[in-house]
């Protein structure tokens, strides 16, 4: 684990209407996370925006 795992563990994930994802980007904390994904969100794109824990979304 490097540094920038420890210090930015939450992601911002788009998915788009292909069912394509991708990182937005990493973020210290979930609150901080969870405005930018709200923000982006009400931009009314057909886009979904979800905050994720490093390793909560890994199989």
């Amino acid at each position: 684990m490097n540094d920038s795992t420890v210090t930015l563990p939450w992601l911002v994930i788009r998915q788009d209407d292909n069912g394509n994802r991708y990182r937005v980007g990493r973020y210290a904390t979930r609150a901080e996370a969870q405005k930018i994904a709200d923000s982006l969100d009400h931009r009314g794109h057909q886009r979904l925006y979800w905050v994720e824990r490093i390793g909560q979304g890994d199989d």
